[in-house]
């Protein structure tokens, strides 16, 4: 929020976007074998670390998104944004944990 407000521009980073279009790569082909593995083993943690790996993933594609915007496009406050994207998504994720009745109410289900 600072770096929006005061217009802090953010430096480039290369092993950034790098590391997260490897993360978007890889993290749907895991939530996928987590989700196959799960009934075979008949764990719901598996099954909730899927769900996890999917919300990663997202995380992942929201920071290539303003890493790459802010690189390729020069838009400096992607950066920034995708940021509290991050942070709205974890913070979401975070209060329907804590708000749940039990663990079948949310993403650990």
């Amino acid at each position: 929020m600072r770096d929006l407000v005061l217009a802090d521009r953010p430096g480039q980073s290369l092993v950034g976007i790098v590391m997260a279009a490897l993360s978007l790569a890889a993290m749907p082909l895991l939530a996928r074998a987590k989700r196959r593995l799960a009934p075979l083993m008949g764990s719901r943690a598996v099954e909730a670390e899927a769900n996890q790996t999917i919300l990663c993933s997202l995380m992942s594609g929201a920071l290539l998104v303003g890493l790459g915007a802010n690189t390729a496009l020069g838009w400096w406050w992607a950066d920034p944004l995708a940021g509290l994207c991050i942070a709205a998504a974890a913070a979401y994720a975070a209060v329907a944990t804590w708000r749940a009745d039990s663990l079948a109410d949310t993403c650990c289900s």
